[in-house]
């Protein structure tokens, strides 16, 4: 059995997506993939369990967390 979890996130400036989806796109295995889709980031996410699921989920949703801070913080230094 696979589960998949769509995750979106809307953003409202473009360059703050495309440097947060740089930060957090080196992290695709084969159980997570994301990509730019107008002004939102898309993760797909797959596993063979709910507890995996709910694991990975937490993980990329922190390193999502952690990328806007570091791009906000950049963003308001320029």
């Amino acid at each position: 059995m696979t589960i998949t979890c769509r995750v979106e996130l809307e953003y409202e400036e473009e360059k703050k997506l495309e440097n947060i989806l740089k930060s957090v796109e080196v992290d695709n295995y084969d159980y997570v993939s994301c990509f730019k889709q107008g002004k939102k980031l898309v993760a797909v996410i797959k596993s063979h369990s709910i507890p995996s699921l709910i694991h990975t989920l937490d993980d990329y949703l922190a390193c999502v967390s952690l990328a806007e801070k570091i791009v906000e913080t950049g963003m308001k230094k320029n």
